[in-house]
């Protein structure tokens, strides 16, 4: 069997709430880590996100 071309990663709020979305991205096409700005409902408001690993 194949390996799978998209690996699960965490997407941790900046803002220190401790709440998280999991995202799949493909390393082979986007080697840098991910950024985005998501909502966050501990603090209720937009904020960046940053890639960090599962445990």
């Amino acid at each position: 069997m194949a390996k799978a071309a998209t690996m699960t990663v965490k997407m941790l709020s900046t803002a220190d709430t401790g709440f998280f979305y999991v995202k799949k991205r493909n390393p082979k096409k986007q080697p840098e880590k991910m950024e985005m700005k998501k909502y966050d409902p501990v603090v209720r408001k937009h904020v960046i996100f940053k890639e960090t690993k599962i445990k």
